[in-house]
């Protein structure tokens, strides 16, 4: 099965609208889908978005999922590894990245003041 986006040409992304809270993240981290579809019960598709950390904002415990994920930190700041309490980590900013296969455990995150990425998941097609 291939992967699958909609054609989109170039238009200016609206930072105001369409963000939502993922499944089983805190509050104050939200998402803007930009392109694709992400089905994590059937493990097929991709999609490209936005996460937005509010500041303060913090997870407590690692993450692992089962498909690609490339992020791009665009701006602020975002720590790895914090405890569950939020403290601790080592601290990134602009124009950081990484690619993460999948079952890698990575997390916690936080961010003190705040931080906008831009991630691509996806899963192997073969």
């Amino acid at each position: 099965m291939a992967v699958k986006k909609e054609h989109k040409e170039f238009y200016t992304v609206d930072l105001t609208k369409g963000w939502e809270t993922p499944l089983g993240y805190p509050t104050g981290i939200k998402q803007q889908i930009l392109a694709g579809y992400l089905d994590e019960i059937a493990k097929h598709g991709c999609r490209t978005r936005h996460l937005r950390f509010d500041p303060g904002v913090f997870t407590t415990a690692p993450f692992r999922h089962d498909y690609w994920e490339e992020v791009y930190l665009l701006s602020g700041d975002l720590t790895v590894g914090n405890d569950d309490k939020g403290n601790g980590g080592t601290r990134f900013g602009p124009n950081t990245y990484a690619c993460r296969p999948p079952q890698t455990d990575h997390g916690p995150f936080k961010s003190e003041g705040g931080c906008l990425l831009l991630e691509i998941h996806y899963y192997d097609q073969f």
